[in-house]
């Protein structure tokens, strides 16, 4: 089956974009009030609740709920880690050590799963909040998560600072609010291969995408400018691979002008620890790993694995090919070289789809590569797209057969799609239509 991401909301660019927005906004019930002064008052009261992405429906209530020291987190059975990232979230701004506690009580904000909200998902939440306290429920652990991020964005924007804030009035404001999100692929794309980010950095971008119910982080770890993972059986991918940083290519920003250290990559334990967050956070990790083109960087490390070696054996001019090393070549060395890099990343990610790019291939490569064109005539292929196609179908069954799903940027579909593959379309709405 040929499954299309729903990216037509937005189109993934090169540093940070959101693949699929979390919820279209939809409309908020407001009770019909008995008089002019009762409508102002509503919409006062309405217009205080901001909530992004806005949930599916919110009824303000009276009054509000204030957060004190003595507040307790009621955690009834199943809740007990959501309640301790609740504690953890409010004690930098409000220096309150809050008690978890599962005895009901007073002034609390109580947490539970209930099999009766099935109806909503397993992301849906219901949030009543009112002067006595706040009620959370929903029918699994991640939707009581997206119900606690509503939570804190109901409080004051100060309660996202990393230390005490004095004099806060903690408050929320009293509502019913139910949601449940109409996409269940909420996506957000950083690409690391073109400017290196710090773990830190990664960090507090999930945290942020947790504030937004996206649930899908695409790592774009690997392009020409750099590779920044590492691979254990391949070390010189990182260490050269990823010394190097998108500034380093570019002649109007040069590096030297920048106090910036060149490059950066990922070990291994650092991938753990980053899908170990994002995992707390109910966010799966879609690592992108660029083939057959923006190659460069792996080529860089190990020069067999492009096309200029062989076209120079051959007799031929590599210079005279344009970005001759952005694409790999296509012996079966270098197939099964990649998929060695695959099976150390299948280590690293319980994602099911792994991202193969598979984007902007440099074609002209293979054209001049006699190596290559010898290929295509003993695979009875007609051009250098059915090679693509090839290239692509190589790690479509690589990945299927240990029960994963390849996904690829448009161009896959050009010279045939891969009969698993997943099918992200960057470049309009058309190759998704293709796709399905």
């Amino acid at each position: 089956m040929r499954v299309v991401c729903r990216r037509a909301l937005a189109v993934s660019c090169l540093v940070c974009s959101l693949v699929t927005v979390a919820q279209a906004q939809k409309a908020k019930t407001v009770k019909t009030p008995a008089s002019p002064r009762a409508v102002s008052t509503e919409l006062t009261q309405l217009s205080s609740i901001a909530i992004m992405p806005a949930p599916a429906s919110i009824k303000p209530g009276r009054g509000e709920f204030v957060l004190n020291s003595k507040t307790r987190i009621l955690a009834s059975r199943g809740t007990r880690d959501v309640a301790e990232q609740l504690r953890d979230s409010l004690r930098p701004a409000t220096g309150y050590a809050l008690e978890i506690s599962t005895a009901p009580a007073p002034n609390s904000i109580a947490l539970a799963l209930d099999k009766k909200l099935k109806r909503l998902g397993p992301e849906g939440y219901q949030l009543e909040a009112a002067r006595s306290g706040v009620r959370i429920r929903a029918y699994s652990p991640a939707g009581l998560f997206y119900g606690v991020q509503t939570l804190l964005q109901l409080l004051p924007i100060d309660i996202f600072r990393r230390s005490p804030v004095v004099e806060m009035r903690w408050s929320i404001p009293a509502a019913q609010i139910e949601d449940s999100p109409r996409f269940s692929w909420r996506g957000a794309h950083l690409d690391v291969a073109r400017h290196f980010m710090p773990k830190e950095f990664i960090f507090k971008f999930l945290d942020l995408m947790a504030l937004y119910k996206m649930n899908v982080f695409h790592w774009h770890l690997v392009d020409d400018q750099g590779w920044r993972i590492e691979i254990k059986k391949y070390p010189r991918l990182a260490i050269v691979g990823g010394s190097t940083d998108y500034t380093t290519f570019n002649p109007l920003q040069p590096m030297a002008a920048v106090s910036l250290p060149q490059g950066g990559y990922y070990t291994q334990d650092d991938i753990r620890e980053v899908v170990s967050y994002a995992t707390a956070r109910f966010i799966t990790v879609l690592p992108e790993i660029e083939m057959p083109g923006h190659s460069s960087a792996a080529i860089a490390a190990y020069p067999q694995l492009g096309n200029a070696v062989q076209i120079a054996q051959a007799g031929g001019d590599p210079t005279s090919v344009p970005e001759v090393d952005h694409s790999y070549n296509v012996d079966d060395s270098t197939i099964h070289f990649l998929q060695d890099v695959l099976s150390e990343v299948l280590t690293l990610f319980p994602s099911k789809f792994i991202h193969v790019g598979g984007d902007e291939v440099n074609k002209r490569a293979w054209n001049a590569n006699p190596v290559a064109q010898q290929r295509m005539r003993a695979l009875g292929l007609q051009n250098e797209e059915e090679l693509q196609s090839w290239f692509i179908r190589q790690m479509d069954q690589f990945l299927t057969a240990r029960g994963r799903r390849l996904v690829g940027w448009d161009e896959i579909l050009e010279g045939g799609l891969a009969q698993g593959a997943t099918v992200m379309s960057w470049r309009g709405v058309d190759g998704g239509i293709a796709a399905a």
